[in-house]
């Protein structure tokens, strides 16, 4: 098949949860000899340089320079706007011309759009072509505001975001019911999006790693150690990691937990670093490289409170065999046992009892990693994704007649 991927971010270097999906995904596809392009949005916030990938020399890349930076005024100006300035920044006339003249000038099979970002150029790309649209949803966007929106205890911010959640909800399930076809990683995402009526099939398809690259090795870790690895540009990850740091702050510092926690990832603000405290909490910021810095910690935390889909740093996660704290929500998606391949704590109190036996049983933390890889190698490897992502792509086309 010929394949066109949209999407909102370059996904080169696999530094977040998204550019993983993207980049495993055409891995995945090249694999099978399928010929794939990939148009990008290259933001001015995420800007990333054409890097050296072997990848490259095997699809079409291109990669286009936008700005998605908002002005004060133009904030406050989107009050008044019935649609939301976190989805309108996105759009560029100049990159939706020269997408109409990318669908024209090729027979595309299959256009996947891979997050609601890039949905903004459906229209143009369904008057422009016959290509079927699939649809990718990372997570439901609204669903993200909206329970960010329930965490707030201040009024004003409590309505403002759920100001954004209602504006995103009606734009998001306007644009799915354009496309051919939709792919989720959880069943909660399908039942959500079915209860709302949309009209596409929706089909449940996991994150696919390519398990080659994981590769655990015990004598470079820290036994025992906690830590947390995800973007804080990234609201429900700050959200999460903000909320583990108050509640857990004093009990690492000078209470019973006797354990270094690490806090490393892309855009740490400048605050987290009151969080810091000498040979105990570390604020690392970003990692040059991190599957070694995975590697070297054993205990991971996921503290996510709002935010649905599936959270990728999870399963590389277990990928590594890290034993794996995590609420229900930051879980969702996987086909975990709580106990047997991962530990689900969804406050407080269950926090505190699941690393106060983590860091005090190394072999017990070593058992629930070890089952975690098994999982991951089942139901997540590169190969299980894109063949489910191939057989949904093949029964949008149409048959041919010998």
């Amino acid at each position: 098949m010929k394949i066109l991927i949209l999407s909102h971010r370059v996904p080169f270097p696999q530094n977040g949860g998204y550019p993983i999906v993207v980049y495993n995904t055409i891995k995945g596809l090249v694999d099978l000899g399928h010929e794939v392009s990939l148009v990008a949005l290259n933001a001015k916030k995420n800007h990333q340089e054409i890097p050296e990938d072997a990848i490259l020399d095997q699809i079409k890349y291109r990669a286009y320079n936008i700005d998605i930076n908002v002005s004060v005024l133009e904030v406050a100006l989107n009050l008044f706007s019935k649609t939301s300035f976190n989805i309108d920044k996105y759009f560029d006339p100049e990159f939706e011309r020269l997408l109409i003249r990318e669908v024209r000038l090729n027979n595309y099979d299959i256009i996947q759009f891979d997050g609601l970002m890039v949905s903004l150029y459906i229209n143009a790309v369904r008057k422009n072509c016959k290509s079927k649209i699939v649809y990718r949803a990372h997570n439901i966007e609204h669903q993200v505001w909206m329970r960010l929106s329930e965490q707030k205890s201040d009024p004003f911010k409590k309505s403002y975001l759920k100001m954004h959640a209602r504006r995103i909800k009606n734009y998001e399930l306007e644009q799915l019911n354009k496309v051919d076809a939709i792919s989720v990683f959880t069943a909660q995402d399908k039942a959500t999006l079915a209860d709302y009526g949309t009209r596409p099939p929706i089909e449940v398809l996991p994150v696919g790693i390519n398990m080659a690259q994981y590769n655990p090795d015990y004598s470079k870790t820290e036994v025992p150690s906690l830590f947390f690895l995800g973007s804080l540009d990234w609201l429900p990850n700050r959200e999460g990691i903000e909320w583990f740091l108050d509640n857990f702050h004093k009990d690492l510092v000078d209470g019973e937990l006797r354990v270094k926690f690490y806090v490393a990832g892309n855009d740490i603000p400048e605050t987290f670093d009151d969080y810091d405290v000498m040979g105990k909490i570390f604020i690392q910021g970003e990692v040059d490289n991190a599957l070694e810095f995975v590697n070297s910690k054993s205990i991971m935390i996921v503290p996510l409170l709002s935010s649905g889909g599936m959270r990728v740093k999870i399963v590389e996660g277990m990928a590594m065999e890290k034993c794996i704290i995590s609420t229900s929500l930051g879980a969702e998606g996987l086909n975990f046992t709580n106990g047997e391949n991962i530990l689900i704590a969804n406050d407080a109190d269950e926090f505190y009892e699941a690393i106060k036996r983590c860091i005090a049983d190394e072999d017990y933390c070593r058992y629930i990693g070890n089952n975690a890889r098994r999982l991951i190698e089942q139901q997540h490897d590169i190969s299980v994704a894109t063949n489910k992502l191939v057989d949904l792509y093949q029964r949008l086309l149409p048959v041919e007649v010998s």
